[in-house]
């Protein structure tokens, strides 16, 4: 008790505030999912026939076996995407290599299901680019048949995840390994595979696993390209045209759950009991070299041909917005504002409800992410850990499993002054969305306290400052930059978030921008305007991403070098 009265009080009930929110709206909707996929839906004992009868149908299984495909296989295009990229542009001597990796990762601001219906315009078996080559060559490419369009989208969509990571391990690796090789007569691809890839694993895995789990759980992307036989969109038909009491739904939920966790154990075994630490501080990163005429030319094509390809959503969705009819042609037939004037004029609830339910959901999440980043790293409670793991755990849970268990354990829960339950009302989305982004803002927040010296915290203590007054004045302040790249990620990444949101939309006048999207994009005569929201939401969140950098940086020029270290009154 005498611990707690030194400091220690303060901190230990807002875990305990923090670790009750975690629960109510994490571990139980989560364990309530888990409890009913091995509850009989007839006597409500606890059985494994449900899962049994999951492995027993063949669309479950198809469904199961598609999921894993689909994920795999977008991390090896994904990868043969970004390696190129990476290398080139970390390794050679070359004009643009910075607007190369900032093109590289536009993908990010738009999320896949945006840019499906474009990307099956451009490359489906009637697109512009079949067609073109149906004209020309007399041959047409399945880039968008059944799973093929899946894995085509996704990866086109998550492949920054290892272009960031892997350019980072290789501008970090310790150039003296690779002279070393280069000594005793290894080069070119032999020594990148034996040398340059494996020093720079860590980055690769990191960003695999991402693409991994971000694949494996989407709802939207498949749903809008029509392929209908994956788990993630198994889980939301079973529930929305069965009902919440469908046991499979359940079932496969705990699946999602299973492969996701797996997924980011097998990343860490991959890495456990390797060594990839430089020997000189920085690493130095790779030597770079000029290309010859030839070598230019190639790097150039490679890198121009897989930038139009990861940027063609942009372009499709852009061409999409202002066509008025694009169908068995190479490009629409005419250019309107038309579609525009339908979403300011019809949908803009779209937009001010994703401006409120993500500027919500996001300054909880740095509300929350620092006071655990601080619990965690600056107090001594004993079980201050579990804040970290149960915060960290919303990474490992699909969308879809959040949706589904929000809408069993809260749809009996009334809220008094509205009369109406808690699944229902519109704030249940930004709960879903502020525990789905948490994770990215409580590592931003990490990041930024572990810059933050102990002793300035101390020097403001001694001065007759308390706790809480350091807090506010010494620790916040110094940890912004963190913060508001926490508060960007969060709410760059709600604003378009679709797989939990879809679940928890009761009424139209509630529906984020990315609901409405979806909506949009059912009908042919739909996908004009819906284009446009969806320009509408790139928009919003590449302006977001941008102001936060300028934010950032003109702070770091203009407040850097000045401390103040407050007195006590």
């Amino acid at each position: 008790m005498n611990a707690l009265s030194r400091g220690q009080l303060g901190p230990g009930v807002l875990a305990v505030v923090l670790g009750l929110f975690l629960v109510v709206f994490l571990v139980v909707p989560v364990a309530k999912v888990i409890y009913v996929a091995f509850q009989d839906p007839n006597t409500g004992a606890l059985t494994l026939v449900n899962f049994a009868d999951f492995f027993k149908t063949s669309l479950f299984q198809e469904s199961f076996i598609n999921s894993l495909y689909v994920a795999a296989m977008s991390v090896v295009l994904s990868s043969i995407f970004a390696l190129p990229l990476a290398y080139f542009t970390t390794r050679f001597n070359f004009g643009g290599s910075v607007i190369i990796q900032t093109l590289g990762i536009v993908p990010l601001i738009m999320p896949p299901f945006v840019g499906a219906v474009a990307m099956a315009l451009l490359f489906g078996s009637n697109g512009s680019v079949n067609l073109l080559l149906d004209e020309w060559m007399g041959f047409t490419i399945p880039f968008m048949e059944g799973l093929n369009g899946v894995i085509f989208v996704e990866s086109v969509h998550y492949f920054p995840f290892i272009l960031i990571n892997l350019s980072a391990a290789l501008a970090n690796i310790d150039r003296s390994m690779e002279e070393s090789a280069q000594n005793l007569g290894s080069s070119g691809f032999r020594l990148f595979r034996r040398i340059v890839f494996p020093l720079a694993m860590p980055g690769y895995i990191a960003g695999a696993s991402l693409v991994f789990l971000k694949v494996f759980d989407d709802l939207g992307t498949p749903l809008l390209l029509n392929i209908n036989n994956m788990l993630a969109p198994q889980a939301y038909l079973r529930i929305t045209s069965i009902g919440i009491s469908d046991p499979m739904g359940y079932v496969i939920s705990v699946i999602l759950v299973a492969c996701s966790l797996l997924a980011l154990w097998t990343s860490f075994l991959a890495m456990k009991g390797k060594d990839y630490a430089t020997v000189q501080k920085g690493g130095g990163g790779l030597s770079k070299r000029e290309l010859r005429g030839w070598e230019r030319v190639a790097c150039y094509t490679v890198i121009i041909v897989i930038l139009l390809l990861v940027l063609s959503p942009h372009i499709g969705l852009t061409l999409l917005s202002f066509g008025t009819v694009w169908s068995f042609s190479v490009l629409p037939d005419a250019f309107t504002w038309a579609h525009y004037a339908t979403v300011f004029e019809t949908s803009m609830q779209y937009v001010n409800n994703t401006l409120l339910y993500a500027g919500l959901a996001a300054l909880i999440d740095v509300i929350f992410a620092t006071a655990i980043a601080y619990i965690v790293w600056r107090t001594q409670l004993a079980w201050r850990q579990w804040l970290d793991y149960a915060a960290m755990g919303a990474v490992a849970i699909p969308g879809v499993v959040i949706g589904i268990g929000y809408l069993r354990t809260f749809y009996d829960f009334n809220v008094p002054f509205i009369d109406k339950p808690l699944a229902t009302w519109w704030v249940i989305i930004v709960v879903a969305l502020a525990i789905r982004r948490l994770p990215y803002a409580l590592r931003a927040c990490v990041a930024a306290l572990q810059q933050v010296s102990e002793a300035l915290e101390e020097a403001a203590e001694n001065l007759g400052a308390t706790k809480s007054r350091t807090v506010r004045r010494i620790v916040v302040p110094l940890m912004t930059g963190g913060i508001l790249a926490g508060f960007i990620t969060s709410f760059a990444t709600a604003s378009v978030e679709l797989s939990a949101t879809i679940m928890l939309v009761s009424a139209e006048s509630d529906a984020p921008l990315a609901y409405g999207i979806y909506e949009f994009m059912q009908s042919a005569s739909g996908r004009g305007p819906g284009a446009a929201l969806g320009i509408i939401a790139v928009v919003i969140v590449g302006v977001a991403t941008y102001l936060s950098h300028l934010f950032i940086e003109r702070r770091r020029e203009a407040h850097a070098p000045e401390i103040a270290v407050p007195a006590g009154a």
